[in-house]
């Protein structure tokens, strides 16, 4: 069974968890009897991210009416447009002529035989602007995968409704929501590169382009595991980011056009809370439709903004990373670490990490719920090691910081298979995280990483 990763939707109580699929992990979890377990697997997962940031590597590729765009803050616009073409939102039903234009990255070489790929993006969609971003793999036979549409992604909503694509697939993968996954990785049958292209449009006749700042792709191999080495740790022992704290729950019923707060909104709450970190919020122009008397509106205007019409949800892991650089001067892109060691070098660097994971009420010492799937953000380590975490779903923003055991943390965060309360097997996020920093602070140098 894949690792395919369920989008978070941190819903508490298990018995109201559903899946995608019946071989794709919701996010409950639980051990094995001892005498079933098999014996803990080391780090030996694959993971690597690749990206087009700089000018030359958006000079590469192939352009079909885009233009590379220099100094430091290099980018991908519209330049002559390819042509014209007619695009029917499926959501709304609306159908509008564009102008178009599109960019097709090299055929990057991933460098193992992986079976994830998650594309993530930095980008500035102004009013009558939006974006596709579609990945084509090849497989270890030589074969490749259809052009898979990835994203329609606007960052408002007024032109276009933000989505996803279903029901796509050939006979060895499929994609889920935003994840291409191998549907069954003993077969053999492995993705060895990849292409990411690009199509931008615009209003006819109108001169704001999308522009794109960032491009990539996260690939991966992570074994099957129950369980996992735990890290050795000390790295930031002692060190808690002042990040403030958001609670999902005191939303519960609002907004329900957005999923109706509490339980569905722990992404873009901890989003939030990141960018709130970093001094970023929206302006109380953006928030002007949210209730004046609301609590924490900066939290409802994430959900609206990071919800994907298909997916029918705000857990859309690259929605929130590219909602979070639409803010000025933030870079962010979806990832996977390979160990809480890693996650302790970004809290030493400054950097909070979003990380995404499942577990029973039984495994997570303090949660006091279980769940198939749940964002929360890493801001520290205690002196002895546990992990400080800001946990959004918490009853009020004053419950939010808590402290989990390092080494339950650590399973419930990597591992990729575990159990249900039934005893059923599910699977687990394999270590996704959101990393999210200012532009001008570069990422904490770990020997060997290349998954950021």
């Amino acid at each position: 069974m894949s690792s395919r990763a369920l989008r978070a939707a941190a819903v508490v109580g298990v018995a109201t968890l559903t899946l995608l699929a019946s071989t794709a992990p919701v996010r409950a979890g639980g051990h094995p009897p001892a005498g079933d377990r098999p014996p803990a697997n080391g780090h030996d997962e694959q993971i690597t991210f690749q990206e087009w940031s700089r000018y030359p590597d958006w000079r590469a590729g192939t352009h079909r009416g885009t233009h590379a765009v220099p100094g430091r803050q290099a980018g991908l616009t519209i330049g002559r447009p390819a042509g014209t073409t007619e695009f029917t939102d499926e959501h709304t039903g609306t159908t509008r002529t564009w102008e178009y234009a599109t960019w097709t990255s090299p055929r990057t070489t991933i460098g193992f035989d992986a079976t994830e790929l998650v594309a993530s993006w930095n980008a500035d969609t102004p009013a009558g602007t939006w974006l596709q971003v579609e990945l084509q793999g090849t497989y270890t036979t030589g074969d490749h995968t259809p052009w898979y549409v990835m994203a329609r992604w606007a960052a408002g909503d007024q032109d276009l409704k933000r989505a996803t694509l279903d029901d796509q697939g050939d006979p060895w993968s499929s994609v889920w929501t935003d994840t291409l996954a191998i549907d069954d990785a003993t077969a053999g049958v492995l993705l060895r590169s990849y292409q990411l292209r690009l199509t931008l449009y615009r209003a006819p006749g109108q001169t704001a382009s999308p522009r794109v700042r960032m491009l990539g792709a996260m690939s991966s191999h992570v074994p099957d595991r129950f369980t996992v080495t735990p890290s050795r740790g000390g790295i930031a022992w002692g060190t808690e980011l002042p990040v403030p704290a958001r609670s999902q729950m005191i939303h519960r019923g609002s907004y329900p056009e957005w999923g109706g707060g509490g339980q569905v909104w722990c992404s873009p709450t901890s989003t939030t809370m990141v960018l709130e970190y970093y001094g970023r919020l929206p302006s109380a122009a953006d928030m002007s439709w949210i209730s004046p008397d609301h609590p924490d509106p900066q939290v409802v205007h994430a959900a609206r903004m990071t919800w994907d019409n298909e997916y029918d949800g705000a857990g859309n892991w690259p929605f929130n990373t590219a909602y979070a650089a639409t803010f000025t001067g933030i870079d962010a892109r979806v990832t996977r670490l390979h160990s809480l060691d890693e996650a302790e070098r970004f809290i030493r660097a400054g950097i909070p990490v979003i990380t995404s994971q499942s577990f029973l009420d039984t495994e997570l010492d303090g949660s006091n719920y279980g769940t198939s799937g749940h964002l929360f953000v890493i801001v520290g380590f205690t002196a002895n090691g546990d992990v400080i975490v800001n946990d959004p779903a918490s009853a009020s923003d004053a419950e939010v910081r808590n402290v989990y055991r390092q080494d339950q943390f650590e399973q419930v965060w990597l591992r990729t298979k575990r159990h249900r309360a039934d005893g059923t097997v599910a699977g687990g996020s394999g270590g996704i995280a959101y990393l999210i920093k200012p532009a001008d602070r570069p990422w904490p140098v770990v020997p060997g990483s290349t998954n950021w």
